[in-house]
């Protein structure tokens, strides 16, 4: 007896009709099924990145406050203009080029900026 698969849309196929699926979970809420196989829809899975970077950023930005808030009290205008930069890139960063330009699952998982997010989830 096997589970049934559910993609994004809620339509369903038993597991073990499966021909092709993605080979990780990480879009599985942009998931599709067409016949016997499931694939990624890529402006779904763009949605999920562009949420992903917004968890992630949060406690970013947070602690980028901390950094601004010293600088402020120090009065040293380049860490205030540094800190102001780096908040204003992880406000940007959902909407980065790589992102949007995507074709492709492996290249939606190449536009995580590192630099600026740390680690990507999708290593």
């Amino acid at each position: 007896m096997s589970g049934s698969i559910l993609d994004k849309d809620e339509n369903s196929i038993l597991a073990d009709d499966v021909t092709s699926q993605p080979s990780n979970r990480h879009f599985r809420d942009a998931w599709v099924i067409s016949g016997t196989v499931i694939s990624e829809d890529i402006d779904s899975a763009r949605r999920l990145f562009k949420e992903k970077i917004r968890e992630i950023r949060k406690p970013l930005l947070d602690a980028e406050d901390v950094v601004y808030m010293k600088a402020l009290e120090a009065d040293n205008t380049s860490a205030k203009t540094a800190s102001a930069t780096k908040k204003q890139n992880l406000r940007d960063a959902p909407a980065a080029s790589a992102i949007i330009s995507a074709t492709t699952i492996d290249e939606l998982k190449l536009a995580w900026d590192t630099s600026l997010l740390g680690d990507s989830p999708y290593a």
